[in-house]
């Protein structure tokens, strides 16, 4: 499950959380938003698991994967998956309470991207997108609870998100580009070669592009965009951190997208609290 590895539930959460503030203009019900934290926490959970699975004929070739539990033969395929359904109908339960069959859907919809994630590193020759899409779904489902539809606005933060976890994941498999080489899996940081570092970075432009112009939208005031400032500091830190391609450095940047998720979403939290 990863949970001494909090990253990915951030990484899930600050989008979630864009969408929860924005789509109820400052004012979340706070039941909702407990209702998608634990939710989030639950399926990154979950998706960690499957991708285990789906990886555990990979796992043992990688240095920095080798030793997790279905790399390492100490949990079984069984027990896996038996803990992978356990925490998905967890999360299913989870929203029930909304008694909202829209949400009950889209709660399918977003089960099957993390089902199927882990599997699109065989095929598509940027997986990073759709992860973007299965760790930004929080995103529709957030307008969803809050307004009973899902408007444009919606669909260019996924958009955004989508772009973001090209950038950052990017960042992560620049880290194993040596060893995905040698066993065959598709990532980003092979499919963009020598242009690695400029495609993260253009990945954060279009992602803080996108955020500026739902901002626009919503008539934001400085607040919104003094974080988007920051996220923008922020990634030009992260290009001094990968431009050499140093394997530590590229994985200390993608840690780092945690304060760069962060400082959006204060942003946004502060923009509506100078208007109340």
């Amino acid at each position: 499950m990863r949970l001494d590895k909090p990253i990915g539930i951030l990484l899930l959460l600050w989008p979630t959380l864009w969408a929860l503030w924005l789509s109820s203009w400052g004012a979340p019900s706070w039941v909702v938003v407990w209702i998608f934290v634990l939710g989030t926490v639950l399926m990154r959970s979950a998706g960690c698991v499957v991708n285990d699975v789906a990886d555990r004929k990979f796992d043992p070739h990688v240095a920095r994967t080798k030793d997790r539990p279905l790399a390492a033969g100490t949990v079984s395929v069984k027990e896996a998956l038996l803990l992978a359904g356990a925490l998905a109908l967890c999360a299913f339960l989870l929203i029930l309470p909304l008694k909202s069959l829209y949400i009950i859907g889209l709660s399918v919809i977003a089960l099957f991207l993390a089902a199927t994630y882990p599997f699109t590193k065989r095929f598509l020759a940027i997986p990073q997108a759709y992860l973007g899409v299965a760790f930004g779904f929080g995103i529709p489902m957030a307008y969803a609870a809050h307004l009973d539809m899902i408007p444009l606005t919606a669909w260019v933060l996924l958009l955004a998100n989508v772009f973001w976890a090209i950038a950052y994941d990017t960042e992560y498999a620049m880290v194993d580009r040596a060893d995905d080489l040698k066993i065959g899996v598709k990532t980003s940081a092979i499919t963009f070669g020598r242009f690695d570092v400029v495609a993260v970075m253009l990945c954060y432009a279009l992602t803080l592009a996108l955020i500026a112009w739902v901002g626009y939208q919503m008539n934001a005031r400085w607040a919104f965009y003094a974080g988007l400032c920051v996220a923008a500091a922020l990634a030009i830190y992260h290009y001094t951190l990968i431009r050499e391609r140093e394997p530590a450095k590229c994985f200390k940047a993608f840690l780092h997208n945690n304060w760069l998720g962060a400082a959006i979403f204060a942003g946004i939290v502060i923009d509506f609290l100078l208007v109340r």
